[in-house]
């Protein structure tokens, strides 16, 4: 066991949205980690992965405050609980022009509302313990630079994004930390599944892309992104708070440009 592991033995961390993608690969790095770790899926079939696993789940709906409290019990019955990762999302587009003002805000709610019950409920129960505790909410690259036609979900975590530094600002001096990612383009099971349905033509063309928007020339993985958390969560990043830290491969500092000089 490596010096993370030992020091991460005694406590435990929630993890929405835990079943796929982002969330799968913190819920495998905080087990490797030697971690307790309760994973909230809204769909149970997405769980069966961590059927032979040390891991304890909650099927339910992040946004739901009382599954979000369930999480937290079920996390304090392992161990005390330490960390606290906001990561459900759902993925739906809409534009104002075509799509009705509630709509519209029913879709930026069903994105933040799962932040807002996480932290509510993590901070309450750090606040209790008196031990505080780690945030890390997810983001996307997409709430300071926006994509046509995304508007609930660019909205939304920007919110988040506004969301973390102010309980950053008002709970600090208790001992919660709270923190963004905000995701680049990630290869998760949902980027697969869009690749396939275009066809072999126009997924290169899509690739292709992605690898000059990235810097580093590629899509990211989700496992990187379970690192940076993993570090987010620890003790090593005791004095970070109130950050959004791109995992991103450069995207969010890359400007495209038509006078841009070969290198």
């Amino acid at each position: 066991m490596d010096h993370i592991s030992a020091a991460q033995t005694s406590r435990s961390y929630v993890v929405t949205g835990g079943g796929r993608g982002v969330g799968r690969a913190v819920v495998e790095r905080l087990l490797a980690d030697g971690c307790a770790v309760v994973a909230v899926e809204l769909d149970p079939a997405a769980l069966a992965w961590l059927e032979h696993s040390a891991a304890a789940t909650v099927v339910g709906d992040a946004a739901d405050e009382a599954v979000a409290a369930q999480a937290a019990d079920r996390a304090r019955q392992l161990a005390p609980l330490a960390g606290w990762v906001n990561n459900a999302a759902v993925f739906r587009d809409a534009s104002l022009h075509t799509t009705s003002t509630r709509e519209v805000l029913d879709l930026v709610t069903a994105n933040l509302a799962p932040a807002v019950a996480g932290c509510a409920v993590a901070v309450r129960h750090f606040l209790d313990a008196g031990t505080g505790g780690a945030i890390v909410n997810v983001s996307s690259h997409q709430a300071r630079r926006a994509v046509p036609g995304c508007t609930p979900y660019v909205t939304a975590k920007a919110a988040i994004e506004g969301l973390t530094r102010a309980l950053a600002v008002e709970y600090g001096t208790r001992g919660v930390r709270v923190n963004t990612v905000a995701l680049g383009s990630i290869a998760t099971e949902r980027y697969t599944a869009f690749l396939d349905g275009l066809g072999p033509a126009a997924a290169g063309r899509v690739e292709g892309e992605m690898r000059l928007l990235h810097p580093v020339g590629r899509v990211g993985l989700p496992a990187e992104v379970a690192g940076t958390i993993a570090y987010l969560l620890s003790d090593d990043a005791a004095f970070v708070t109130g950050a959004t830290v791109p995992v991103d491969g450069g995207r969010s500092v890359l400007a495209r440009d038509p006078e841009a000089h070969e290198t």
